[in-house]
């Protein structure tokens, strides 16, 4: 796939042809994995709300990881079995890291049986006492008639499960935000987050923006955070009702976080930062249905380079015909079935295409959603909510422990001097845990030393916490430690990691496009995860030269300073048209004495 990928860079647009087969359009697609045998002979099994469905007579097995689970029927239990149910909805909780999805009507092995009416209404009296009883709440995802050879209509129930948060362990997904200049990111953004739709000209976008040039242009040049949340119940939780953001947390059991990245081609450096250093767990692409597709191509490639699964948002449909939307969903599904991408369309019409969509999603990197919807109408931004409200993590609990494990390494990627509070920085924590009071050390500095620091507090989605984990993003107050000695690209680790550096490595790229011939001697700027610096080809092995589309194992000098790197990370490199991505494969490490440990005193320092 890496080396098809080039075309969303520099190729033209290939006519519909094979790739990943039809689109799936609201209820009439099949799940992958769902079809089965007999699909043919039972049809018209599994009638949703609102009409007909083409539902197959199975679903897939249920699987015995994960946080799915499947009930035939929860009608009276004894005490003993309650106590079972109980402890198996813990587990299922704990694999979905504070969310479980409970399909009831349905055999083990997917078999689509159903219940009556009074069946399925203490089924879930029963689903909500184990709830009650694990400190959960239960919300109705939808209900589908079935046919299974019964005079008496009989129904499967989608019922998600979310764990009240304790301990500040809310679900954090962060969504990064891609899209051409003028698609409406940032508005939209505005809408989800405060709650109030926007009055066509820009109304909406403007607590997001962070710089006065920003407001005047309305275009946004830097990387700005902004939250989402949803209750225990699936409702929103959002700045409207004049909630601050210590409300919105405390409230929420889920957080969407979203990472608004900027969208003209000027600042792409800022936006590939953004996506390569804040490790997003899904993109959100904005479409403009009235401009067309424009910079989304190479933002699309970015996300498939980088294999962050991505969903599409088809903004300003209020500003054109259906027709226009149509031609513009057209060119969308041209591009997503083509060989370098190789997806399967989406189009959600409906509450029940926007659940099938997020479970779909998680499942299969196949799937992509397209949503349709006008920041300014409110029109189907419903149906992004129910989406967002119900998309799972793609890490299992099991996943989280083992990073919790390892020792803490936290990226360094904003750096803010704050008054009454001293030096702050901003980044994710790779690995580990980290607590108020800890000793780290950070580097490398310029000679490649790494200086000793104490994390004094810790702010996480703009409210104090005490204990930060694996996979959370936060800001770090490290009181009067020098803001001089820090800069972007650096990782606080801990002492006992012994970190290696390095200013020469190898790394085996794809280069996806270059107009000319790529040799020994050209200057690209690579970015791998936090770090950004230019570097210069020394060797391609094996070759004098490379072209579009090509293969090789290229070894780079940075010319600045070394920096922390790891073998297997993913690597992206540029220098105007010219891209290609790729993985670290080796390090030539940089040995200091004693490790290159200093500690900082301010501004001066002390080596010991």
């Amino acid at each position: 796939m890496d080396s098809r990928v080039s075309e969303l860079f520099g190729g033209c647009c290939r006519p519909a042809g094979g790739g990943a087969g039809g689109v799936m359009r609201g209820r009439g697609g099949t799940a992958p994995g769902g079809g089965g045998s007999g699909s043919k002979a039972k049809k018209k099994n599994g009638r949703s709300r609102g009409g007909k469905a083409n539902n197959p007579p199975y679903l897939p097995p249920e699987a015995e990881d994960g946080n799915i689970e499947y009930k035939l029927k929860l009608v009276n239990p004894s005490q003993y079995r309650f106590e079972h149910l109980v402890t198996q909805m813990k587990w299922r909780l704990q694999e979905g890291r504070g969310e479980a999805v409970y399909q009831i009507g349905v055999e083990d092995n997917g078999l689509l049986v159903g219940l009556s009416e009074e069946e399925m209404r203490a089924s879930l009296k029963t689903l909500r006492r184990m709830a009650e009883k694990v400190g959960a709440d239960i919300t109705v995802l939808r209900e589908r008639e079935v046919d299974y050879d019964s005079d008496v209509p009989r129904k499967i129930t989608e019922v998600l499960v979310r764990k009240v948060p304790d301990n500040q362990q809310f679900l954090d997904l962060r969504v990064a935000v891609l899209g051409n200049v003028d698609s409406g990111k940032s508005t939209l953004l505005g809408v989800l987050t405060q709650g109030e739709l926007d009055n066509g000209r820009g109304r909406a976008r403007l607590n997001l923006f962070r710089h006065l040039h920003e407001i005047q242009s309305g275009r946004t040049s830097s990387i700005s955070f902004e939250i989402l949340g949803f209750n225990s119940k699936g409702e929103v939780v959002n700045y409207s009702d004049s909630r601050t953001a210590e409300e919105i947390c405390e409230s929420s059991s889920k957080m969407i976080t979203f990472i608004d990245l900027a969208g003209h081609h000027k600042y792409l450096k800022t936006t590939i930062f953004g996506l390569t250093s804040y490790c997003p767990d899904f993109a959100m692409l904005v479409v403009s249905a009235n401009t067309g597709i424009g910079t989304t191509r190479e933002h699309l490639g970015l996300a498939m380079a980088l294999k962050v699964p991505f969903f599409i948002v088809i903004s300003k449909v209020d500003l054109c015909s259906k027709a226009t939307v149509e031609r513009t969903v057209k060119q969308l599904e041209r591009i997503l079935k083509q060989p370098g991408c190789n997806k399967l369309p989406l189009l959600v019409n409906s509450d029940d295409d926007a659940v099938t969509a997020a479970q779909q999603f998680a499942q299969s990197p196949n799937i992509t959603p397209i949503f349709t919807l006008s920041s300014v109408s409110g029109e189907n931004l419903d149906l992004l909510k129910v989406f967002l409200n119900i998309l799972p993590p793609l890490t299992n609990s099991k996943e989280q422990e083992e990073l919790m494990q390892q020792l803490t390494e936290f990226q360094v990627d904003e750096i803010y001097t704050v008054p009454e509070v001293g030096t702050v920085v901003g980044g994710t924590l790779s690995s580990g845990i980290c607590r108020e009071g800890e000793n780290l050390v950070v580097g490398p500095t310029d000679d490649g030393k790494f200086l000793r620091l104490k994390v004094c507090s810790i702010q996480r989605n703009r409210s104090a916490c005490r204990v930060l984990r694996a996979g959370q993003a936060a800001t770090l107050a490290l009181g009067p430690f020098d803001r001089s000695l820090l800069r972007k690209g650096m990782v606080m680790v801990s002492p006992e990691m012994n970190p290696t550096i390095c200013s020469v490595f190898e790394a085996e790229i794809v280069l996806l496009f270059h107009a000319t011939t790529f040799r020994k001697g050209f200057q690209v700027t690579v970015h791998v995860g936090n770090v950004r610096q230019t570097a210069i080809v020394e060797k391609i092995h094996g070759k004098d030269k490379l072209r579009t589309g090509e293969k090789a194992v290229v070894r780079f000098r940075f010319i600045k300073h070394p920096e922390y790197l790891k073998i297997g990370a993913k690597l992206l490199f540029r220098e105007g048209v010219t891209k290609g991505i790729g993985h670290v494969t080796d390090l030539q490490a940089i040995i200091t004495k004693e490790n290159g440990l200093e500690e900082s005193l301010g501004p001066g320092q002390l080596s010991f």
